[in-house]
C-alpha cells in the first residue's frame, strides 16, 4: 500500500490505519483560527423593533459532515478529502459563521438581530442555511466558502441563496488559509446580510 506524500496535509485514512500512534492527549496547536468580521456595529450602538425595524433571527447553520470537525478541510480532489496540517478553528465552523452573518446584519444598523441560542418568538424575518464549503481547494490552491441561505418571512414565505465566495493563489499554510478563508467568509455574510434586508 501506498500514500500519496503531502506535506501541509494529513489524509483521512492515514488517521484510521495508525490507531496505535496516535496519542488523544496531543500537544495542543500554537493557535487557533477563528473567523473575524470586516465591519462591526460601533460601540454602544442599540435596535429596537418596530414597523420600520425588521427582527432577524440568525438560527443555527447546518453544515457539511466534512464541516463538523475543528480542522480546514482539503479538496484533494473530486473524491478525496483531506484536512490541512496544524490549522484548527476555535469552535465548529457552521457556529463560527453563523457569528459572522449575525454581525454582518448588525452592523447594517438596519435590523434587531437575534443569532443566540434563544428561540425568537417575535421574529419578522428568519434566516436559516446549510454551509456547504469552508475550506481549502488544492487544485488550484484556492479556498472557497459556499452558503446555501434560506430566509423565511413572518407569513411563512420561504426564499432561497446560494451565496460563494472564492480566493485564488493561496498557499497551503494555516495562517494564510485561515485569513483568506476569514476574507471570503466576510465577502458571503455581507452579501447574505444585503439580500436579508432587501426582502
Amino acid at each position: 500500500m501506498t500514500f500519496r506524500k503531502w506535506p501541509a496535509l494529513i489524509a483521512l485514512p492515514l488517521a484510521l490505519a495508525l490507531p496505535g500512534c496516535i496519542s488523544l492527549g496531543g500537544e495542543p496547536p500554537e493557535s487557533l483560527l477563528t473567523l473575524s468580521p470586516e465591519t462591526r456595529a460601533p460601540v454602544g450602538a442599540g435596535a429596537a423593533a418596530g414597523p420600520n425595524r425588521p427582527v432577524v433571527a440568525v438560527m443555527p447553520i447546518e453544515a457539511a459532515a466534512k464541516l463538523d470537525v475543528l480542522r480546514v478541510p482539503v479538496a484533494v480532489s473530486d473524491t478525496e478529502l483531506a484536512y490541512l496540517q496544524e490549522a484548527f478553528w476555535v469552535e465548529k465552523p457552521a457556529r463560527l459563521f453563523r457569528g459572522l452573518l449575525g454581525e454582518a446584519i448588525r452592523a447594517r444598523g438596519d435590523a434587531l438581530v437575534m443569532d443566540s441560542d434563544e428561540t425568537v418568538a417575535l421574529a419578522t424575518v428568519t434566516l436559516r442555511g446549510n454551509l456547504i464549503d469552508m475550506g481549502y481547494v488544492a487544485a488550484d490552491s484556492s479556498v472557497v466558502v459556499r452558503f446555501d441561505a434560506v430566509r423565511i418571512a413572518a407569513d411563512g414565505n420561504a426564499t432561497t441563496r446560494r451565496f460563494e465566495a472564492r480566493e485564488t493563489g493561496v498557499p497551503a499554510e494555516g495562517p494564510a488559509v485561515g485569513a483568506a478563508i476569514n476574507r471570503a467568509a466576510n465577502t458571503v455574510a455581507g452579501e447574505v446580510a444585503t439580500w436579508v434586508a432587501g426582502g
